[in-house]
C-alpha cells in the first residue's frame, strides 16, 4: 500500500480529481497549503505598492492506493496537473504500513 501525495496549482484541482475518478480512485484528501520551490515566490502590486509574496497558494492531495495502482495514479496526476510552467508541483510516494477503516475495522487494502 502506498500514499501518493501531490502538491499542485489550485486551479488544477478539478482536472486532477476528474482524472483520478476516471481510473477508479474513490477517495482523496485535499488541503489548502502555501509554499514555494524553485520559483521562490513572486512580487505583486497592491494599491501602488510592490510587495514580495514568499509563499504561494498550493493544493496538497493525499491518496492511499494499492501498490499496483501507483503508476496509474502518478500518470493521472501528472497528465492533469501539467501546465508546462514552473510551479506545476511535485508528487511524493511513500509506503503505508497499515490502513484501518474506523467504521468497520477493515484493515489493509480492504480499508482503502
Amino acid at each position: 500500500m502506498k500514499l501518493v501525495t501531490a502538491v499542485i496549482k489550485p486551479f488544477k484541482l478539478d482536472d486532477v480529481r476528474e482524472a483520478l475518478s476516471e481510473i477508479g480512485i474513490q477517495g482523496i484528501t485535499v488541503t489548502e497549503v502555501k509554499g514555494f520551490g524553485r520559483q521562490k515566490g513572486h512580487t505583486e502590486l497592491y494599491r501602488g505598492a510592490e510587495y514580495v509574496v514568499d509563499f504561494l497558494p498550493k493544493i496538497k492531495l493525499e491518496v492511499a492506493v494499492s501498490s499496483e495502482q501507483v503508476d496509474q495514479v502518478i500518470e493521472a496526476i501528472t497528465g492533469a496537473a501539467n501546465t508546462g510552467k514552473i510551479g506545476d508541483g511535485k508528487i511524493f510516494v511513500s509506503t503505508l504500513e497499515e490502513i484501518i477503516r474506523i467504521r468497520t475495522g477493515e484493515r489493509g487494502t480492504d480499508a482503502i
